[in-house]
């Protein structure tokens, strides 16, 4: 199901998406609810305050009108408002233009006998009924849907008859089957004391509406939203999977051998610098495929011309082909060519060692101007050969450095080996061995052929040889440097190349000082 990039990329966009909406939608519903519950509560106050206000007023009115002698005692809350109901039913009509369905509860000190008026379901704006035929109805209902209620819970009673106003978000106690807003407020007066109380109650905030019309947005919206993101997304990873396809058809090319497939790099994003590493690597096999060729070309001819040459004066000492007076000096050039065969196997076993992590070094201290003393002395007969200017410095007669003694005679003796093959006759040849920073820096200068720019980047790779026609290295096969390189970096150290084409030619590496 998720094995393609659009499939994984379109299915985080839509939970991403819908996990956004989920809390956005529950974010602002509970905002809604908290300022409509907020607001309903504010209006539920004011409602039962004014409605207590008229309460208390009227029945005063009321008592002070009754003839003289009458037993006010015997006068509750209860009583009041079935003698006064077309007096308070107007207000409660007031009361209700400002709150949708709006219950007043008037109830007597005990509780007892408590009457509840329900008024209008709905109003207009200016106040009246949706048509004019429906307010006698409605007057119906106000007296007909709870005229005689059971009575109030004590915990409810017992806050009224101490005179407390109290705010409520319940059943109130089971009274009500639905949870109601509910404020109350006492009935008090100077002269008769608590009469009773108000209940302002309505069964929700009267968002509804409000509520539904967001959830309907929101699901549209996040169905236009969704749409446009897989639009956007198809698009988006087309152009990243684009790419990516190309570079993967390459690879197959690769292995089955076509090094010339290049992707095309377009943009300067993230997928532009992989198209470009993903050449770039194109670049090193292909590189590395011709070196490898070029290798095994010249490892066959290296082998092969030794090996023929051995078989040929051995065949003919054997069959007495060669006089014994010319033994010794056709046994000579058999020595030097097993010599030449033990020089390539050994390059080879090197390499093969340190690839697989195999040469271990030892780090010791030693005089490394010492070091490249013995080694310029041992190439005598080839500087006197080339008739070679030489010069060798060190910046102190002793110059201590930490590595191993061994493994940096190998490099030196490489690159010696290397500058007098390329110098000309009568050329400059120098060693130098100077401090730099806290570093011992070696190198070996030649006056030559030099190295083309094109190939300086090649140089310390493996199977590279400069010289391809084998006219002045008929003996290397190209693994020399590279043995060199990894002998430095194994010691953390630098190694490179600096060249005038045609003029001259300086190979240079560093090594850590010590503190002798």
């Amino acid at each position: 199901m998720f094995k393609s990039l659009f499939t994984k990329y379109i299915t985080t966009f839509m939970v991403i998406i819908s996990a956004s909406f989920v809390a956005f939608t529950a974010i602002v519903t509970s905002l809604i609810n908290s300022y409509a519950v907020n607001s309903t509560e504010k209006a539920l106050q004011k409602a039962a305050h004014s409605m207590a206000v008229f309460m208390q007023q009227s029945y005063v009115e009321y008592v002070a009108a009754l003839p003289y002698g009458t037993d006010t005692s015997k006068i509750d809350v209860n009583d009041f408002v079935e003698n006064n109901i077309n007096d308070i039913k107007p207000m409660i009509e007031l009361l209700s233009l400002n709150i949708e369905d709006l219950r007043i509860i008037i109830t007597d000190l005990d509780g007892k006998d408590s009457i509840s008026i329900l008024e209008k379901k709905r109003t207009t704006k200016a106040g009246q009924s949706e048509n004019a035929a429906d307010d006698e109805a409605d007057t119906d209902d106000a007296q007909s849907a709870l005229p005689e209620v059971k009575p109030l819970p004590f915990s409810v009673n017992n806050r009224l008859k101490g005179g407390y106003e109290f705010y409520r978000h319940d059943n109130l106690d089971g009274y009500f089957e639905t949870p109601h807003l509910v404020y109350g407020v006492p009935i008090k007066t100077d002269n008769f004391g608590i009469l009773g109380g108000v209940l302002a109650t309505v069964e929700n905030p009267g968002m509804d509406e409000l509520l539904n019309t967001m959830l309907k947005t929101v699901i549209l919206s996040s169905m236009w939203i969704m749409l446009t993101a897989i639009v956007v997304v198809y698009f988006l990873t087309e152009k990243i999977i684009s790419p990516l396809k190309e570079m993967s058809r390459a690879a197959k090319q690769f292995a089955d051998g076509q090094f010339d497939v290049r992707v095309p790099v377009r943009g300067h994003d993230e997928i532009a610098e992989l198209a470009t590493a993903f050449n770039n690597m194109a670049d090193s096999l292909a590189t590395m495929e011709q070196m490898r060729t070029t290798f095994l070309a010249n490892v066959s001819h290296d082998l092969r011309t030794p090996m023929t040459t051995i078989a040929g004066f051995i065949d003919n000492i054997l069959v007495g082909a060669i006089p014994p007076e010319k033994q010794d000096y056709y046994l000579g050039v058999i020595a030097n060519e097993v010599k030449r065969l033990s020089r390539l196997v050994s390059s080879l076993l090197d390499i093969s060692r340190m690839q697989a992590g195999e040469r271990k070094f030892t780090m010791t201290t030693f005089d490394v101007c010492e070091l490249a003393r013995q080694v310029l002395i041992s190439f005598e007969q080839k500087i006197e050969d080339h008739k070679l200017d030489v010069d060798f410095e060190c910046t102190e007669d002793n110059m201590f450095v930490v590595a191993d003694r061994d493994a940096i005679h190998q490099v030196i003796y490489n690159i010696c080996d290397n500058g007098i093959k390329f110098s000309k006759k009568n050329g400059k040849f120098k060693v130098a061995v100077e401090y730099t920073d806290h570093k011992v820096r070696v190198s070996v200068y030649n006056e030559g052929v030099g190295i083309p720019p094109d190939d300086i980047k090649y140089v310390f790779e493996r199977f590279y040889k400069s010289d391809k026609s084998r006219g002045l290295d008929k003996t290397g096969v190209g693994l020399g440097l590279y043995i060199c390189k990894t002998i430095i970096k194994a010691h953390g150290e630098d190694i490179w190349v600096e060249s005038d084409y045609g003029r001259n030619c300086k190979f240079a590496f560093t090594l850590p000082r010590t503190g002798k």
